[in-house]
């Protein structure tokens, strides 16, 4: 295993734990760490231009975690303010919608509706106050190896020219050094994606399967308001071969959080998930919650499907991963948050533990702990309804996960696993039918373009781009000539684009400043010939307080 230079670092900063990540598994992580070990020095980056900057308001809060982490939390004024009173469960025709039973999963009496960013604003006040050190704006860039270990990360640079040449604002990259590093980035992190090869940390494990996660933020009337309601749908828009539904969450004060999740092993290269959130909206039994609103925010996100089975190994020696880094998402749940937690809190007593033992290079007991946990036997109970579907479509999946639910509660005697990686999935355009969809009307529905202006993308324009081509070439001969250029729609921010020069040819034009890191190219690549790199540190989503 090569070591990394370090020579040229402008400064170096060492601490006992280094977290790279300001979501709910990070900040839980570092509070759990200061309860425990209120004299070891933790660090926090965050590559959003503050903590939430890259987190979209409305989701659904089990509160079990942070109960057991921080049990004031109500007193103490987490914005966890909308309690969950309804759910409903929607089957859709392209006219009709049918009730149908909610399933054991999506029972969220308890739950909480809540600013995901808020929530997280409100737990990095929690970890300032014990003492963690914690720094918005930095991106982690690179691993720091040396003998065999990973011993920190370094942040990226800023003022480099698109060229790779140095502006008048040059700043290396900082080195961040640490017994043991956290790696928090959430779905698809591209730190991560660099350490698995290093520690084989996939070896006897199922290929991580992933979605897309398209959401939009509604202000409405406050006699069209809700607070509670949550509501989810299956079927129209999308054919009984492709996995996903939308979701739909009344909370705070008018507030609407609608959303489109499409599992990206979907096989119609035609499919765009953008398209299919915007024709969602149009079923009668959904446009009415928008009456009278109007579009305040927009984003999207890669989530983990690949369950229980598809989990890496946890740890390396150096440290661990955490949260959706790792793939803790319950998929019949549609939530992840108290997975994130849990895991944050597991890790930060083993490392707790290893510090005060000798430091060894592995922490130990985070995996024994995660599998002790009440995590665990979650995820256990979990692990074939989304496998159920993916085999079975969703008419099968829904009467396997029927089965599994109310026969056998979760603890059937077989696994199912996962085929393929979803960039396997694609079948060749030819072979292919086109969905028709409609023209946005700017009330209802609206393009990518607008989408983006209300995420609050920005990007330093003189950087190199964050997103790369391996083998420019294999673009043409693969994406365009078979699949015909798939990344210009499952893109959900008109990322990518097709062009046609002037002598005929077609190029593929990659508009990076408007990338909203959904990380979705970086999964769904059929070759894997797109890689998502950091940009400088801040750039991207914007979601402000409240939103």
């Amino acid at each position: 295993m090569g070591e990394t230079a370090l020579s040229d670092a402008a400064e170096t900063m060492e601490f006992d734990v280094l977290i790279v990540g300001g979501g709910p598994a990070g900040l839980a992580a570092a509070i759990r760490l200061k309860q425990l070990a209120p004299d070891i020095s933790v660090c926090l980056i965050e590559k959003g231009s503050e903590v939430g900057a890259h987190i979209l308001s409305g989701a659904v809060i089990e509160p079990r975690a942070i109960n057991e982490l921080l049990p004031d939390w109500r007193a103490d004024g987490a914005p966890l303010t909308t309690p969950a009173t309804t759910d409903r469960f929607l089957y859709l025709t392209e006219t009709r919608a049918f009730r149908l039973p909610t399933p054991p999963s999506l029972h969220n009496h308890g739950n909480h509706i809540a600013s995901l960013g808020d929530l997280c604003r409100w737990l990095a006040t929690r970890a300032e106050t014990l003492g963690v050190e914690i720094y918005p704006g930095f991106a982690g860039a690179t691993l720091l190896l040396e003998n065999d270990r990973l011993v920190g990360i370094r942040t990226g640079e800023m003022g480099v020219a698109p060229d790779g040449s140095h502006t008048a604002n040059f700043q290396p990259g900082i080195e961040l050094r640490a017994t043991y590093t956290v790696l928090a980035e959430g779905c698809r992190g591209s730190l991560t994606k660099q350490l698995m090869p290093i520690f084989d940390l996939r070896r006897n494990t199922a290929p991580q399967t992933y979605a897309i996660g398209i959401k939009e933020l509604w202000e409405i009337p406050a006699e069209n308001a809700r607070p509670g309601l949550i509501e989810h749908s299956i079927g129209w828009p999308l054919d009984s071969a492709t996995y996903g539904g939308s979701f739909l969450y009344h909370f705070g004060k008018n507030l609407v959080s609608y959303g489109f999740v499409i599992g990206l092993d979907y096989r119609n290269p035609w499919i765009s998930p953008f398209e299919e959130m915007q024709r969602a909206k149009t079923h009668p039994a959904l446009r009415h919650h928008f009456a009278g609103g109007r579009r305040v925010a927009y984003g999207a996100r890669a989530l983990n499907e690949g369950g229980l089975q598809a989990l890496p190994k946890l740890t390396f020696p150096g440290g661990a991963l955490i949260g959706d880094a790792a793939g803790f998402l319950n998929v019949p749940k549609i939530k992840g948050t108290h997975a994130a937690m849990k895991s944050g809190m597991l890790v930060a007593e083993a490392l707790a533990a290893s510090l005060a033992a000798g430091r060894p290079a592995e922490p130990a007991g985070y995996d024994a702990a995660f599998r002790a946990s009440w995590l665990h036997a979650e995820l256990h109970e979990a692990r074939n309804i989304r496998p159920g579907f993916a085999r079975f479509g969703l008419f099968g999946g829904l009467i396997h996960a029927a089965i599994d639910t109310y026969v056998f509660r979760g603890r059937a005697p077989w696994t199912l696993n996962w085929r393929h990686s979803d960039h396997e999935a694609l079948v060749p355009a030819a072979a292919s039918a086109k969905p028709n969809y409609p023209k946005p009307d700017n009330v209802l529905t609206f393009d990518r373009l607008s989408s983006v202006f209300i995420s609050n993308t920005n990007h330093e324009e003189n950087q190199p781009a964050h997103l790369r081509l391996t083998d420019p070439a294999r673009w043409q001969t693969v994406n365009l000539a078979t699949y015909a250029s798939p990344e210009s729609r499952y893109c959900p921010a008109g990322v990518y684009e097709a062009v046609a020069d002037g002598d005929g040819a077609t190029r593929l034009q990659i508009n990076a400043q408007n990338c909203v890191h959904c990380k979705t190219c970086d999964i769904k690549d059929p070759t894997q010939n797109i890689d998502w790199v950091p940009p400088e540190g801040g750039g991207g989503p914007n979601y402000p307080s409240g939103m």
